[in-house]
């Protein structure tokens, strides 16, 4: 068997490999119209998407798509453009212009491509009429701080938006849009992923008004009075203009964790998946985690050691320090105090797009002397954990896991190998 840390890397590798557009787009790619083929999209792996797109699509084919800054590759006949993540800017208001532009006055002849994924919400940002570019900059910062889930973040984006929700969907029309999304939330609600601007939406301004309410998110009187008269509506799943819509999820949180279960096993270990799309507050989620490894060391539940306990899903953090934070890291210090040094467990896990918070590093490892080595460098691991600073803790400890960027994205990633 591979050293463990070798393990649980391969494993994280073969998680990100799954969902690459190069490894899932091809084979989902519509045949050609009678008229011209437009791809647009926005998200992390819009860029790698629509690379792949143009290599195999014929015919007339053009486009524009989003991506986040330092996210871009080469494309010929797809412009791509680079914004800001996780909070909206200027540059993305342009390229949200320019996509909606680019589907005016199309043909029923015509086909769209809407290559869609994680990170699109804050990409592809169009505010609402009588909403301010500065309002949703706001916004979103407090709403990534407050501990809501991503569904519930993006329901509020969404209902802030002209082009989110459906609405660059219905802009298409008679066009046929074909949805291709590397989905990047829990339950992979197509509705979800970068906030569904080409997908019809079930949620109400209500709904949007009551996450801001229950999480205390201040809002200008402007957008609540918005949202309470309902003016910035969704489209709905029986609006006309989504008749022609096809929608398909090529890679999600569950093909990650199903490649990792491959290399698991090729090295002996049994690979237990305890579900993709778990939810939660990162610290309460590892204790109930390091509940589970201490099952397995102690009593061969659920399984035998050697085993490897797989998850997916986003996990959330409620911002009370000042640090460095991320949730994947935020997860393993929690990890590494509850498991207090068990001998024999080791554990990955980091965000699939290379990125785990604001920070260009994808999450870290956690092994039995983690706690010991940090002590011995006058390091408390608590502090960390109470002022959200683990990434500074794993840095100092050299175990982060840096990958770049990966130019896909279908969440969380984590695997507590037991041997």
């Amino acid at each position: 068997m591979p050293a463990p840390q070798t393990l649980l890397a391969d494993m994280f590798a073969a998680a990100v490999n799954a969902a690459r557009p190069e490894n899932c787009l091809a084979a989902h790619l519509p045949p050609p119209p009678k008229g011209r083929t437009v791809v647009i999209g926005a998200g992390k792996a819009s860029a790698a998407m629509a690379r792949v797109a143009e290599q195999h699509l014929q015919g007339n084919v053009s486009g524009c798509v989003v991506t986040r800054y330092g996210h871009a590759v080469d494309c010929q006949h797809i412009e791509i453009i680079e914004a800001a993540h996780p909070v909206p800017d200027q540059a993305g208001i342009q390229a949200a212009r320019q996509i909606l532009d680019l589907v005016s006055n199309l043909t029923a002849d015509d086909l769209v491509i809407a290559l869609i994924s994680g990170g699109g919400s804050a990409l592809l940002p169009m505010p609402a009429p009588g909403i301010t570019l500065s309002d949703k900059q706001d916004i979103s910062r407090q709403l990534l701080r407050s501990g809501a889930t991503i569904s519930q973040m993006n329901t509020v984006r969404r209902h802030l938006s002209a082009i989110k929700g459906g609405h660059l969907a219905a802009a298409c029309y008679p066009a046929r849009v074909v949805n291709l999304i590397i989905s990047d939330i829990p339950g992979d609600n197509p509705a979800d992923v970068a906030s569904g601007p080409t997908v019809a939406d079930t949620t109400t301004c209500a709904d949007a008004l009551e996450i801001l309410q229950r999480y205390k998110v201040n809002v200008p009187d402007s957008v609540r009075r918005i949202l309470e008269e309902g003016v910035s509506e969704t489209v709905k799943p029986d609006h006309p203009h989504m008749a022609n819509v096809d929608t398909r999820v090529i890679a999600s949180s569950q093909h990650a964790l199903m490649a990792a279960a491959d290399v698991a096993r090729q090295a002996g270990i049994t690979p237990v998946v305890l579900g993709d799309a778990i939810e939660g507050e990162s610290r309460e989620v590892a204790t109930v985690m390091a509940a589970i490894a201490h099952q397995v060391r102690r009593h061969g539940q659920p399984a035998q050691a050697p085993c490897v306990l797989l998850s997916g899903g986003e996990t959330t953090v409620t911002v009370r320090g000042d640090g460095r934070g991320g949730r994947n890291v935020e997860f393993l210090l929690s990890l590494a105090l509850a498991l207090q040094g068990a001998e024999k467990i080791c554990a990955v896990a980091g965000d699939t797009d290379g990125v785990d918070g604001q920070e260009e590093t994808a999450g870290a490892f956690v092994f039995p002397d983690t706690l010991e080595r940090a002590h011995t460098l006058g390091m408390a691991p608590r502090h960390f954990l109470d002022n959200n600073n683990a990434h500074e803790f794993f840095e100092r400890l050299d175990n982060s896991l840096v990958t770049g960027p990966t130019l896909t994205n279908v969440n969380d990633f984590r695997a507590i190998l037991v041997l």
